[in-house]
């Protein structure tokens, strides 16, 4: 006989675990079913070569919402923010350009690229964190269906749209930041190409696109919509970006949430048009009203359901969900910290730079992506490496250090070749880059992991190793995020929810949607 739940979460992504906490906090029976042997999803830390410790998938913490930690009482359970650096790009030429939280030493770098640029900065960044502060606002809301096709449907989009009445005005910049390239966008303020690229830089982490792109701007948004110190509101988190997985995990167990691991789901059972539980890969089923699922939507709504048991409209949306992916992403064990020619403790301030973003201009950065659309990986990537072994003494053995490269782009499919024979040679291009900027750096290398998109996809699940589950596009933002009518966390099957990436506001460890979707489940539940 099938073991009873009131719930079931698939997958313990940082979202799946957090909808569960919430959940069992709410005193619901939950369990929850994890496909790998460790917990975490993206966010996991995992000893890949002895001794070093890697932030395998997510590397830096930004996101994770304030409520979250507060609710969850993470900091109880071991959830601690170090302090990454100012973020520093080393240019061409042992030229180098600081991003700060400090205003003052942000203008002062910019200034030795355009006075007129520095000047300007401060009216910039009120008026993007102004923008900022109204989308940070929306990620706690459940988007509202603009269909209105009942009364339901209507009243929740008019309190939605009565709750932002003062928005007003500012209503066109998010319309700018949701169409307009990044380079439009910031070219509208600044004149340097050095300047602009370090914004820009975040347009394309996660993204196949470049600043050139049509919607690229509002990816620069969903970066630096941190809310913690640091520039853009990045850290690193002590232990590694599974300490965060593993606080929410304990959290959700002191209130009797169950988690299972080598427990692979391969399909959500339904009977009437309603969830009824779930089956596993070894034949064993589980039994619950609710059934939530921190996957993919292609994989929940494609693959652990017949099409036949959806519309046939929602079933070409998710098919039609955009989760093609260029990022890539090096673990590496090292003797030594990369020695960037461009850096001098005494002009930048800081005594090293844990937080790096290889990638100087514009032209760069698109020229990167330019690559990247007929199938190549890019000629010269744009990369980020960290340090956390410089602030964390616990992720490596004394004396040795990890470097964190993540970077862009590397498709899904190459044009020429496969990553199975051509892997080695895309790795030797990427440490060219970040041996131009600290020569000798890869002399140093103990050991690596390399993860291109297949890898990603084949490791966690998410479809051509898309970080954030799918594009963060206007077409995919919000209430069309997965699908039309459906971005309230619900699904066409009753009682199937969905806690993950693929629903608003999308991806990085910000722990929104479980959150979200735990509280839709309460409401329908009278809870």
């Amino acid at each position: 006989m099938a073991a009873r739940y009131d719930a079931i979460v698939i997958g313990a992504g940082h979202n799946g675990l957090t909808c569960a906490s919430y959940l069992a906090r709410a005193g619901l029976k939950t369990l929850v079913l994890e496909r790998r042997a460790v917990i975490g999803g993206a966010a996991v830390t995992e000893e890949i070569i002895p001794g070093f410790k890697f932030s395998v998938f997510s590397y830096l913490m930004s996101l994770l919402h304030p409520k979250v930690i507060a609710d969850l009482e993470l900091r109880r359970f071991g959830f601690e923010v170090l302090p990454a650096s100012d973020m520093f790009g080393p240019l061409p030429g042992g030229n180098h350009i600081l991003f700060s939280d400090s205003m003052e030493k942000t203008q002062k770098s910019f200034a030795r690229f355009s006075r007129k640029d520095a000047e300007i900065y401060p009216e910039f960044d009120k008026y993007l964190m102004e923008s900022v502060a109204i989308v940070r606002k929306i990620l706690l809301d459940t988007p509202p269906d603009p269909t209105c096709r009942d009364w339901k449907s209507f009243k929740q989009t008019a309190s939605f749209l009565w709750k932002y009445r003062k928005v007003g005005g500012k209503l066109f910049r998010l319309i700018d930041l949701f169409t307009m390239s990044a380079d439009d966008y910031l070219s509208e303020w600044f004149e340097s190409s050095e300047v602009k690229a370090v914004l820009a830089y975040y347009c394309g982490i996660g993204t196949l696109a470049g600043p050139k792109s049509p919607g690229s701007a509002y990816v620069i948004t969903h970066h630096v919509m941190g809310e913690h110190a640091g520039a853009g509101g990045w850290g690193f988190v002590r232990g590694g970006m599974g300490t965060i997985t593993q606080a929410i995990a304990a959290s959700g167990r002191e209130k009797g949430l169950e988690i299972r691991t080598e427990a692979e789901v391969v399909a959500i059972d339904t009977a009437n048009g309603r969830a009824t539980g779930v089956t596993l890969a070894d034949g064993t089923r589980y039994e619950a009203g609710i059934v939530a699922s921190n996957v993919s939507a292609k994989l929940t709504f494609l693959k652990f359901l017949p099409k036949s048991a959806l519309p046939s409209e929602f079933v070409r949306d998710v098919e039609s969900y955009r989760t093609y992916s260029g990022a890539f992403k090096i673990n590496i064990a090292c003797e030594r910290l990369p020695q960037y020619t461009a850096f001098d403790p005494a002009v930048c301030g800081f005594e090293y730079p844990s937080y790096t973003h290889i990638g100087p201009t514009i032209e760069y950065l698109e020229k990167a992506y330019d690559d990247a659309k007929y199938g190549r990986w890019s000629a010269d990537p744009f990369i980020t490496p960290v340090t956390p072994s410089f602030v964390d003494n616990t992720v490596a053995p004394p004396g040795k250090h990890v470097v964190h490269l993540f970077g862009g782009h590397a498709p899904y499919k190459l044009a020429e070749g496969d990553w199975e024979t051509r892997k080695d040679e895309f790795v030797r291009n990427a440490l060219r880059v970040v041996d131009e900027h600290a020569p000798g750096f890869s002399d140093g290398i103990i050991g690596m992991q390399v993860l291109t998109p297949p890898d990603i996809e084949r490791i966690i699940g998410s479809p051509h190793g898309h970080i954030f589950h799918g594009e963060l596009q206007i077409d995919q933002l919000f209430w069309s995020r997965p699908a039309p009518h459906y971005a309230d966390y619900r699904s066409p099957i009753a009682g199937l929810y969905q806690c993950g990436a693929s629903a608003h506001p999308g991806g990085g460890v910000g722990a929104v949607v479980g959150h979200n979707a735990a509280r839709e489940i309460l409401k329908d539940l009278g809870k």
